[in-house]
């Protein structure tokens, strides 16, 4: 028995020392582990939290992004400081802040039929859109291009036909009276019914229907879950207030994320150095830095985060096209293009010092007021010509 109690008691000795070991000698035995060139992205982060020494690696990361790398080598690369940025800011993302707004989903009714389904699948590039009955308030789920793609594939491959039965004799003399005729592909697009709803066709998923207010975390871990990358945003009426998908929930992270489908659109376009024309959804404060620091909105964030939020703002309801907004001292903001829901575009012109508006001359008679002394006055020399 005391042999076996001082057996325990060397092994446990052993164990602390070695465990003591291996705390003197981390920092040692770490740079044999990164030997051989640039060390990771991960394995450079956890060096970093090792050198700090303290319990939360949370608030040491944030100082660590915070200071100015002064060496020669980097702790991180531009984009790797961006994304862990990110990432610490991503648990306090909610799913309002990733959603596409309303204004701006592009969904099907249940009732299209198959071939208009193909062509706006095929003018938006998408791969999924919500569908609907009747208004986008009445959700029923979503089409995949995918499951449009089988569905075609399935009735294109589908063998039956329809023959006439005139007897197995009619058919033996047919037989034999006519050539021998090529046997039909078994791929056959003419057999697809195209006049087929959406419905009908039973190839409508299901979707995830969510709160603005939950974490875009949580949304991402149950879209995982559940093996879907699209949610409908409903609000507290039970109304479609937006729309979210895995990719933007991946790209507040890693940035925007582009494929061979997307096309650049150009949200800022410079006319002159006083006059810019700008998609209403682009950011106040990407606006700003392409028009210059006169472009004060440092008042105006704490109402809007874009150009049409900021006319709205302005104007308290949604304007109409052609109307002119004075939302920003010294500038001009020309609606080009709205609809009943929201702005599109707008021409934002610098107002110089002394400028003045001028106004299009007019031809002679048309919105002029002429007195009356002057009105009369060719009327009486045409009575005068007239009694010569």
């Amino acid at each position: 028995m005391s042999d076996f109690r001082n057996q325990s008691v060397a092994t446990e000795k052993s164990e602390a020392d070695a465990s003591s070991q291996d705390e003197a000698g981390s920092s040692s035995s770490a740079p044999k582990h990164e030997s051989g060139g640039r060390s990771s992205f991960w394995s450079r982060a956890t060096r970093l939290w090792r050198m700090t020494g303290a319990s939360s690696l949370r608030k040491d990361l944030t100082e660590a992004l915070m200071t100015e790398d002064t060496g020669s080598e980097p702790a991180f690369l531009p984009e790797e400081r961006a994304m862990l940025h990110n990432i610490l800011r991503f648990r306090e993302v909610r799913v309002e802040d990733v959603m596409v707004p309303r204004a701006d989903i592009e969904a099907v009714d249940q009732d299209i039929t198959i071939a208009e389904l193909m062509v706006i699948f095929e003018d938006s590039g998408r791969s999924r859109m919500p569908v609907y009955n009747e208004s986008l308030d009445d959700p029923r789920g979503m089409v995949h291009i995918r499951d449009l793609l089988a569905y075609v594939t399935k009735q294109a491959r589908n063998k039956r036909r329809t023959r006439a039965k005139n007897g197995t004799a009619a058919a033996a003399v047919a037989v034999a009276e006519k050539p021998a005729r090529t046997p039909k592909p078994e791929f056959d697009l003419g057999r697809v019914d195209l006049s087929k709803t959406v419905a009908e066709a039973g190839i409508i998923r299901q979707v995830l229907f969510v709160p603005p207010s939950m974490l875009a975390a949580d949304l991402m871990a149950r879209m995982q879950a559940d093996r879907t990358q699209m949610a409908l945003v409903i609000d507290e009426y039970g109304g479609t207030d937006g729309l979210a998908s895995l990719e933007d929930i991946v790209e507040m992270v890693v940035g925007d994320i582009e494929d061979e489908h997307d096309d650049d659109e150009v949200m800022i376009q410079r006319v002159s150095d006083d006059v810019f024309i700008a998609d209403a959804r682009v950011e106040l404060e990407e606006l700003a830095e392409a028009i210059g620091r006169d472009f004060d909105i440092r008042d105006q964030l704490e109402d809007a985060d874009t150009l049409g939020g900021l006319i709205f703002a302005s104007l308290g309801r949604i304007p109409v096209r052609g109307e002119v907004v004075q939302a920003v001292p010294g500038f001009e903001f020309h609606v080009l293009d709205a609809d009943p829901r929201r702005v599109k575009r707008v021409r934002v012109t610098r107002k110089r010092a002394g400028s003045v508006r001028r106004r299009e001359r007019r031809p002679e008679g048309e919105g002029t007021t002429i007195p009356a002394d002057r009105a009369a006055l060719p009327e009486q020399q045409n009575d005068g010509a007239s009694a010569e």
